[in-house]
């Protein structure tokens, strides 16, 4: 379980590292390409055989792109917009988890699966309906952002359930990797995205710690999933929102109003639905 509680902690309180790298210079997708090059050459050394099998298996490739776009999506959303908001956009992923599961696993769509969706479309719409200061502009391009990466994050679980019979140093090569090349060719390709600044060690210090945080979480996550159900381990990750959302509220990176408050109950509800069904 503290393995499990770790992993959701750094995903949770990662938005401030990356901010403090952004104040650097360093744009959270050049942060984010530095970061998981890190976790890439650390697994690509201690697993070598994974390239083979990432090179000779095309659904890992879709697990490649759909991790990259996630924590592309994600760590862009938190840094710059806010974070409370951003985080509970993306765990609409039940909902396009239900949705993506019918059409890839043909998995039947169960009364409790239809509650879960009612449950995140309306707390998306309460989000989502703008209010008060947001009245002028009732769309902030920054909830695409949480929303895509809660898209591609669904899309990377049901696929990684489709290929759970391969063995798991390709897969997690192939999500780092995603994470490493999608954000390098975003920022590349993005005009609007800066380059990174003149190399210093106070950024590079901070990405190399971050990097490695995201291993060591990785790693505690892999213990934590191979000695707890299934079920528990998903409401332990759950805390991730409560970590993101205590830390964001503290430090003035993120605000709370009844309808967020309402909405993201809902969204938070229908994922711990999820992750308590049999």
């Amino acid at each position: 379980m503290a393995g499990l509680l770790f992993n959701a902690m750094v995903w949770g309180l990662a938005w401030w590292p990356m901010r403090q790298l952004q104040s650097a210079g360093l744009h959270p997708l050049w942060a984010t390409a530095i970061i998981f090059a890190i976790a890439v050459v650390v697994i690509g050394l201690h697993q070598p055989a994974a390239w083979r099998e990432l090179a000779t298996q095309p659904p890992l490739w879709l697990i490649l792109l759909a991790a990259g776009t996630t924590n592309a999506a994600f760590n862009w959303g938190v840094t710059v917009g806010d974070v409370v908001r951003v985080i509970l956009l993306f765990y609409l992923m039940p909902l396009w988890a239900v949705l993506l599961a019918r059409v890839v696993l043909h998995e039947r769509i169960t009364p409790s699966a239809m509650l879960r969706v009612a449950m995140a479309l309306v707390g998306a719409a309460i989000v989502l309906w703008p209010s008060g200061e947001r009245q002028a502009a009732p769309f902030n391009p920054i909830d695409l952002l949480g929303l895509l990466g809660g898209f591609s994050f669904a899309v990377n679980n049901i696929m990684l359930k489709r290929e759970s019979h391969r063995l798991g140093g390709g897969r997690g090569l192939a999500m780092f990797l995603g994470g490493c090349v999608v954000s390098l060719v975003l920022a590349l390709a993005l005009p609007q995205v800066p380059g990174p600044p003149p190399l210093a060690w106070p950024w590079l210090l901070g990405a190399l710690a971050l990097g490695t945080c995201f291993v060591l979480s990785n790693l505690a996550l892999q213990y934590g999933v191979s000695h707890l159900p299934a079920n528990a381990t998903a409401v332990i990750m759950l805390t991730e929102v409560l970590w993101a959302t205590v830390s964001a509220l503290a430090l003035g990176a993120g605000s709370m109003s009844f309808t967020l408050a309402l909405g993201g109950g809902l969204i938070v509800g229908a994922a711990a639905l999820a992750a308590l069904k049999p």
